[in-house]
């Protein structure tokens, strides 16, 4: 099956490094907006929705202030990870998010569709 490499930029309104920085990086952060649960054990994160349904990632890469990377460790594909990136814009002193990711080909849309409404519930969260 082919497999595509999905990259998104999110123009967020946050003026506070720190703020964006906790949100994409610490389990509480993360539970605002990309999963209901966090738990944390250093290397390996484990993510909850619902009653029922829980991922193991493992963090493989991480920059402070700047992105934070991780890995299913259930994924097949062992080079695949996806990746939550923060830059600055220096004009508007605005950030941007850069998300990416990866999936099946055919499902290139949905996951598009998923990062949207995953970063607009941010959006919501954080005040950006």
């Amino acid at each position: 099956m082919e497999r595509q490499k999905i990259h998104r930029e999110y123009l967020l309104n946050a003026t506070s490094k720190s703020i964006l920085w906790s949100a994409i990086s610490t389990p509480t952060g993360l539970e605002g907006w990309f999963a209901d649960r966090v738990q944390s054990d250093d290397k390996v994160v484990t993510f909850f929705w619902g009653k029922t349904e829980h991922r193991d990632a493992e963090i493989i890469a991480v920059r402070a202030f700047s992105f934070i990377r991780f890995r299913w460790l259930d994924d097949e594909y062992e080079r695949e990870y996806f990746e939550l990136k923060m830059t600055n814009n220096e004009l508007t002193n605005d950030f941007v998010l850069e998300v990416t990711d990866f999936t099946a080909a055919d499902e290139a849309n949905d996951l598009r569709e998923l990062w949207d409404s995953q970063v607009e519930t941010l959006r919501r969260t954080c005040g950006f």
